[in-house]
């Protein structure tokens, strides 16, 4: 087993800064969400994109989901 996380822990330094982007974006699309009272859509469904669709949905949220009152 640790034959096979030697192999893979050379890429950790590269997953670090995709994972807080992800993470980051995924925080402000859900903060951004929340404080909205007009989407485009239920919100529940944009929930649903912004955290399973990981790094995508947030992207997708921002372009298409957000509505100016």
């Amino acid at each position: 087993m640790n034959e096979s996380f030697a192999q893979y822990a050379q890429y950790i330094p590269l997953l670090i800064p995709i994972i807080v982007l992800e993470l980051g974006l995924m925080v402000f699309a859900l903060l951004d969400l929340n404080k909205r009272t007009v989407t485009r859509g239920p919100k529940w469904v944009w929930i649903g994109v912004i955290v399973l669709l990981n790094l995508i949905g947030p992207i997708l949220y921002f372009l298409f989901g957000r509505r100016e009152e």
